[in-house]
């Protein structure tokens, strides 16, 4: 059964959860696993996008996870912590590749794109249909591996700025700047299609 979105409701039902594999409750581990086993995939694969890489990161992360399980303290939602350990393991591998994880969050004429995350496109409208959302996926695997990912956890995953930042270690107006970015970029590579399926 699951917890309700209040969120001392999940905060106490991630705690229960966390306590159970702790005490090493038989089939805990592997309910956390289940649970949050596609969490981990968004986060790993939009950083590397790499198939069997991830698989192979998403197995390191799950085992740091158990590993350091005892360091979660149950003040803030499983998920954000899970995140910030899948996206560190991620993180880890592109640097030993040397795969930079970001472009410079400036525009062409050095102004931060900090500040609003919303710029007026909405990206739900945007790929309504099937043919729509291929090439929205196609656009995302455009962007560098930070940008793909902090896009994910925001629209996919629907993490909030504050659990994206406390998962990346990023600080609030360089995830916005990210997003912003990463917005007005999918939005030049759909805006020619956009009009074709009418």
């Amino acid at each position: 059964m699951a917890p309700s979105d209040h969120p001392e409701d999940v905060l106490r039902a991630d705690r229960a959860l966390a306590d159970a594999v702790l005490a090493g409750t038989p089939g805990a581990f592997e309910r956390l696993v289940r649970d949050y086993q596609g969490l981990c995939w968004h986060v790993i694969d939009r950083m590397v996008r790499h198939p069997e890489d991830t698989r192979e990161l998403c197995q390191e992360a799950f085992l740091r996870i158990h590993q350091a399980l005892h360091q979660y303290r149950g003040d803030s939602a499983l998920k954000s912590w899970i995140a910030q350990v899948a996206y560190s393991v991620a993180k880890r591998h592109l640097e030993k590749k040397r795969i930079p994880l970001a472009e410079p969050a400036f525009d062409a004429d050095g102004m931060s794109l900090a500040g609003n995350v919303g710029d007026g496109f909405d990206l739900e409208d945007a790929v309504a249909s099937e043919a729509a959302v291929a090439r929205l996926h196609a656009a995302i695997d455009t962007l560098p591996p930070l940008q793909r990912t902090l896009l994910s956890l925001y629209h996919m995953e629907e993490l909030s700025i504050a659990e994206i930042a406390q998962a990346t270690g990023l600080a609030d107006g360089t995830i916005k700047s990210h997003l912003f970015r990463s917005r007005r970029q999918l939005r030049a590579l759909l805006e020619p299609h956009l009009g074709a399926a009418a």
